[in-house]
């Protein structure tokens, strides 16, 4: 008889997804002071403090074992991450946002070819399966559009599929920088691929704000009392995904995390009362059956 066991990066990846979507609701709240830009980099600066403290620990000392393979996976994931961020960003200024985000969630699938010509990382047809079911259910949770507009070319389209392929592409990125570390146990390689590309980000974007939205940063600045939640929250957030993502397959996590669209369903309802049609519970269902064949 087959005995069942979850393994580790299972509770990880959903621990992950729970937090991130906490996340995104208190980031929501800063909104009304803050740029969409503005609300996007409190969850980099204020999670760099938190990140390179439990990477410290961790380390007990000055960790070991960079590479120029580490750095180059760490800035490509954390660019992808960036671009792919503001191509979802775009997709809604076209007043499609649930086109857009259906389109974005193709990250699971095009993770697993950049995880397979990349990292070489493959998946069974359960794996397959699960992806596959699971897409169908987040299809149909992403928000109301007609059926024709999926086939549709249109920028929101594109938009749509370059903010997936820059998810897609930085998780598998992320995967393959704690890889590329020689030293150091699972927990403690995803704790530096964590602090450096939070790091990169923070300075990247931070760039990009003081030059292109003059005053963005002392409003940041003045929102640390809200922030910090978020920062911290984030930080432990990314933790999970950079370590479940280093302990298998980056899609098949990715795949597994798209639970988090569950959780955000679930707090519109409990918390803003709204209420669940055939189409959303159709798409829970799925949802749910993918990730059951994925684990």
């Amino acid at each position: 008889m087959r005995t069942f066991t979850i393994e580790i990066w299972i509770p990880i990846t959903l621990v992950a997804a729970f937090l991130q979507n906490l996340r995104s609701l208190l980031q929501r709240r800063l909104t009304g002071e803050l740029s969409v830009n503005g609300a996007a980099y409190v969850r980099f600066c204020y999670a760099v403090p938190f990140a390179w403290l439990y990477m410290l620990v961790l380390w007990q000392g000055e960790p070991r074992g960079f590479n120029v393979a580490f750095f180059g996976y760490a800035l490509t994931g954390g660019l992808a991450q960036i671009i792919a961020t503001s191509a979802l960003l775009a997709s809604f200024t076209q007043g499609k946002f649930a086109v857009g985000t259906a389109f974005s969630k193709t990250e699971t699938a095009q993770a697993a070819m950049f995880g397979l010509l990349v990292l070489g990382d493959a998946i069974d047809v359960w794996g397959v399966g699960g992806i596959g079911v699971s897409l169908l259910g987040v299809f149909l949770l992403s928000g109301h559009y007609r059926s024709d507009e999926l086939f549709r070319p249109s920028r929101v389209m594109l938009m749509g599929i370059v903010a997936g392929a820059g998810f897609a592409a930085s998780a598998v990125c992320f995967r393959g920088a704690s890889l590329s570390l020689d030293v150091g146990t699972v927990v403690e390689r995803a704790s530096l691929t964590v602090v450096t590309t939070v790091t990169l980000q923070t300075l990247i974007m931070g760039t990009f704000l003081h030059f292109r939205e003059p005053g963005q940063l002392q409003r940041v600045a003045r929102s640390w009392r809200a922030a910090v939640w978020i920062g911290a929250i984030g930080a432990v957030a990314s933790v999970g995904w950079f370590t479940a993502m280093t302990l298998t397959n980056a899609a098949v996590v990715r795949a597994v995390g798209q639970v988090e669209l569950l959780f955000a369903v679930l707090t519109s309802v409990l918390f803003f009362g709204e209420h669940l049609g055939p189409r959303e519970l159709l798409g829970i269902a799925l949802l749910v059956a993918g990730i059951l064949l994925l684990i």
